[in-house]
């Protein structure tokens, strides 16, 4: 993996974590439905996820909590009456939002790495009736290639909004790549876009967190070629410096009591978050917020 947004090519983790959103379309079906999911991760994603399961036992809830609080985010920012009409994945790997969801309004832009997006083209053509068409796939070399260019040469426009979906990458990269992908988000593209990501806290990357589990999770996704580098108990300062001016953060327990109404400190889900950023403050925030 190279130090960029998201060059996860052929990535094995990407190949898991489709694994893992099949198993929570069957546990937690009213919050992450992705038909296409276990299909796209093949026995090689299954027997990936089994081995983690081992080692994390709270990874389908987990992903299913992930998963449906971004899919809400989409849906409230991307209704009709908004202005965002562009929704770009950075780092898609195997993700389906664009054939899954079907939002009537926003074009969907899929980028990765080449490699990465022929594995996935592969798999596509196995799978019958998948909407392929419902994005339009950008391969971008991130070591040597502007991803803000890559979309402008498929239509994007920086003038227009976007919502920009960085979703388990961040943790794999070093901070000075992360940093960089927030400036060019924050400074380059329309002040009214938004950008969603989640993020690990720094003791998980340290390898600080008491329990075994967590030095053999590190140890596992580090043996499929992706360590763990990247980790921060509050991404507000690097947002506030990248140029956002508006940063809602959430826990993973709090996303978790939100969308299921359950909490149980044993998950080990405190480590986790998610962010959503703009430059701006969004609509659909009370007004007595934006004055």
């Amino acid at each position: 993996m190279t130090d960029r947004v998201g060059d996860r090519a052929a990535s094995q983790t990407a190949r898991m974590v489709a694994a893992f959103r099949g198993r929570a379309r069957a546990a937690y079906g009213d919050i992450c439905d992705d038909p296409w999911a276990a299909a796209l991760a093949g026995t090689d994603g299954e027997g990936l996820a089994d081995r983690y399961l081992a080692v994390f036992p709270n990874m389908v809830i987990y992903m299913a909590v992930r998963t449906g609080f971004i899919d809400g985010l989409l849906r409230t920012y991307c209704r009709g009456d908004l202005a965002i009409e562009q929704v770009v994945v950075l780092g898609a790997g195997l993700d389906s939002r664009a054939a899954r969801l079907r939002l009537p309004r926003p074009r969907f832009f899929e980028v990765d790495h080449p490699s990465s997006q022929n594995d996935k083209m592969a798999r596509l053509r196995t799978i019958a009736g998948y909407p392929v068409d419902a994005a339009t796939f950008v391969s971008c070399d991130f070591e040597h290639q502007d991803f803000l260019v890559r979309l402008e040469e498929h239509g994007f426009r920086r003038d227009r909004p976007a919502f920009f979906v960085w979703e388990g990458v961040t943790y794999y990269l070093s901070e000075d790549a992360v940093v960089a992908t927030l400036e060019k988000v924050a400074r380059e593209t329309h002040p009214g876009s938004l950008l969603v990501f989640d993020y690990v806290r720094k003791k998980l990357v340290a390898g600080e967190a008491r329990h075994e589990r967590t030095a053999q999770m590190r140890e596992m996704v580090a043996g499929l070629g992706e360590p763990l580098r990247f980790g921060t108990d509050d991404p507000l300062p690097l947002l506030y410096a990248a140029g956002f001016r508006y940063v809602r953060t959430t826990t993973f327990d709090e996303a978790c009591l939100l969308l299921t109404g359950t909490y149980e400190r044993s998950r080990e889900l405190r480590f986790q978050g998610l962010a959503l950023a703009s430059c701006t403050v969004p609509s659909t925030e009370p007004a007595a917020t934006r004055d």
